[in-house]
């Protein structure tokens, strides 16, 4: 946890640390407990930003690559993430079902678009764009409504149940939701706030 001026708290046993803005770019560990406090700014920065560009990628193979095959009988299908969502999109549903597609899909895409944004110019060398900051502040904002892990869990109890009705076979799509679920969970272990805000402050010049 960062507090002010360097000022930083070790979250797992709470020792209080002042580093400069050069420590806090670099790699530190808690000398307590060992928590790894930092991680090295351009280490950080590659991460992220890298884990941000192949989410993106991999979002545009979800929404346009098959999701879903569905063989019942006289009945074979094809489905996309956005039917997968849309396909209860009915009467009073309608709202719920838009609400769905904004937290797998939208705020996902839009969340790696802000990390990039807000990140790439300190690998290429260059001064921070504007607003900067505010995207990344965004980008940690909407880390709770990016919800596409909890989507994965509800077409894994889908697939059980339509399993005993008809032949269901995954597509391109799926696991390319899979592997985006992991390229999310790793982004955000990898994310460390004290080197990221402080490589942006150290950057304006």
């Amino acid at each position: 946890m960062i507090y002010d001026s360097g000022c930083i708290a070790c979250p797992h046993c709470d020792v209080i640390y002042k580093f400069s803005a050069e420590e806090m770019t670099a790699r530190t560990r808690c000398v307590r407990c060992g928590y790894q406090l930092t991680l090295g700014r351009s280490e950080a920065i590659t991460r992220v930003v890298g884990l941000a560009l192949t989410s993106t990628i991999l979002m545009g193979i979800v929404l346009f690559m098959p999701f879903l095959h569905l063989d019942a009988g006289p009945f074979d299908s094809n489905a996309s993430v956005v039917d997968v969502v849309l396909g209860f999109a009915t009467g009073i549903m309608i709202p719920l079902a838009f609400a769905v597609l904004v937290f797998i899909v939208v705020v996902p895409v839009f969340r790696s678009i802000l990390l990039i944004y807000a990140l790439a110019p300190l690998l290429t060398g260059y001064r921070n764009a504007a607003g900067a900051q505010s995207a990344l502040r965004w980008a940690f904002q909407l880390k709770p409504w990016a919800m596409a892990e909890i989507f994965m869990v509800g077409v894994a109890v889908a697939l059980v149940k339509l399993a005993g009705m008809a032949t269901v076979d995954t597509g391109v799509a799926f696991w390319a939701f899979v592997l985006l679920v992991i390229v999310n969970t790793l982004q955000d272990t990898f994310m460390c706030r004290n080197t990221l805000w402080t490589s942006l402050a150290t950057n304006t010049a």
